[in-house]
């Protein structure tokens, strides 16, 4: 069994690569990490956990025992500065303790670039991959371009942008060209590396189709049902425009600077290489895009919403927690009465029973929707005690059923995107545990404005909802 070494499983690209190569049977996987306790939520139990800090080089060398191949996946980007400087003692403490402790190979992501006029950001990508293949040991260094994938940086960057921004004064930089690829056809590359000889090799890896970024965004627009409209003016440099990109969205601006600076120059296949020497065919842009919002979806589906509220940290004081386009509105109310009976008037809201609070809104609701060509009020529910998956509920539309712990809604009335309300029940101690959740897919500027506009009436009317909810105790 192969002893394999694992950097920056933590991040977005080693957190996918950790999941696939714990589907192995045929490999014995350690993880370095500086969080090791952060680490052991998401890693199976078949996976050794070790810390490690590629800045220190004493603490690799024990870490790095009985590796045969270890994946470099560590970036220093976020850094406030001097991220150059960072990257280069990384690699080189990295490959030292490599080649003191036996490792047979490295396998490592860089960047894609096929200009002339690198930015820091990609000459730094470039010079780890040199620094690594100095130490003599074989390295298998693959290069590429945007990644596409729900939870990359990259198409985090152009949602915000589409989504946020229905006329873009766009730099020239939108017209550069570039060769993205999926997340899931690196990992496919990263994992089939394993099976080559164990000599030094350098792959341009993306997808067939090569286009602008402006093209992307336009992509990402059809996907959405946005409108969107971009008016290029040449005094936007890529330094302004990534001032501009920190305004627009604050939560990626330190690294979203610098991955901008590297639009400058044109990030294409130059080498065909890889699609003679692995058997994978990437997805082209249309396939990558709709695979990150099919997977995004999904992913989101099977989560429990309340704990993607938790593992956002502390709520901001305004609109909720937002993952991705979405923003979720959670309350809690514990009762001393057992499940059962706390989902009994849950199970039969709506219809004659009525929502509990502000039944008034709730009609003035349908009659706006009605008005604009929507469902309204008039449909009621199929009966008034039972609930099955799939039945209507006034302008909602049972999507999950399971008696006495959850209830999902998923609307169906006129909305600038898609909203869910939940219900969740667990037992605590002393009785049980009541969770509301609102979630709103907010699609474009007109999602937004609705989710603020209506939040603070959501707030009143959900809460209200909540603590009316007659449990017999």
């Amino acid at each position: 069994m192969t002893k394999i070494l694992l950097t920056g499983a933590t991040g977005y690209v080693g957190g996918r690569l950790l999941k696939a190569l714990e589907g192995r049977s045929d490999v014995a996987l350690r993880c370095l990490t500086r969080r090791p306790e952060a680490l052991k939520a998401s890693a199976s139990p078949s996976t050794e956990i070790v810390y490690g800090d590629t800045l220190d080089p004493a603490s690799l060398v024990p870490a790095l025992t009985g590796v045969h191949t270890a994946y470099y996946l560590v970036h220093q980007l976020g850094a406030s500065q001097g991220f150059e400087a960072l990257e280069e003692r990384s690699a080189s403490a990295f490959a030292e303790a490599c080649r003191s402790a036996g490792v047979q190979r490295l396998i490592y992501l860089g960047g894609l670039s096929s200009g002339t006029a690198l930015s820091p950001h990609l000459r730094s990508r470039q010079r780890v991959g040199e620094i690594l293949r100095g130490c003599g040991i074989p390295v298998i260094e693959f290069r590429a371009s945007v990644i596409l994938g729900s939870g990359s940086l990259s198409f985090e960057m152009i949602r915000s942008l589409v989504e946020r921004l229905p006329i873009m004064v766009t730099p020239r930089w939108v017209h550069t060209l570039t060769q993205p690829i999926g997340i899931e056809d690196v990992i496919d590359y990263l994992v089939s590396a394993l099976e080559l000889p164990a000599e030094t090799r350098l792959y341009e890896i993306g997808s067939p189709d090569c286009v602008s970024y402006g093209e992307l965004m336009r992509e990402y627009a059809r996907l959405r049902g946005l409108k969107r409209w971009m008016i290029t003016v040449p005094v936007l440099t890529p330094r302004l425009s990534s001032l501009w990109l920190g305004l627009i969205t604050p939560l990626y601006s330190r690294v979203g600077r610098k991955l901008i600076d590297s639009l400058r120059s044109p990030s294409v296949i130059t080498d065909d290489r890889a699609l003679q020497d692995f058997a994978i065919r990437p997805r082209g842009v249309r396939q990558a895009m709709e695979r990150a919002l099919l997977n995004e979806d999904r992913d989101f589906a099977l989560t429990r919403w309340s704990d993607a509220l938790s593992s956002a940290g502390s709520p901001p004081l305004w609109g909720g927690v937002s993952r991705g386009t979405r923003f979720i509105d959670s309350r809690v109310r514990d009762v001393a009465a057992p499940p059962v009976a706390c989902f009994e008037p849950i199970r039969r809201i709506g219809g004659p029973t009525g929502w509990y609070f502000g039944n008034a809104l709730w009609r003035l609701r349908g009659a706006l929707d009605l008005l604009v060509g929507g469902v309204g009020l008039r449909r009621g529910r199929r009966d008034p005690e039972d609930l099955r998956a799939g039945d209507t509920l006034d302008f909602w539309r049972v999507e999950t059923y399971d008696p006495p712990h959850r209830l999902r809604l998923i609307a169906e009335m006129k909305v600038p995107g898609r909203a869910w309300l939940e219900f969740d029940v667990e037992p605590i101690q002393g009785g049980s545990r009541i969770r509301q959740t609102a979630v709103f897919d907010a699609r474009g500027l007109g999602g937004l404005l609705y989710w603020y506009a209506l939040y603070p009436l959501h707030r009143i009317i959900f809460a209200g909802m909540l603590r009316n909810l007659p449990i017999k105790f």
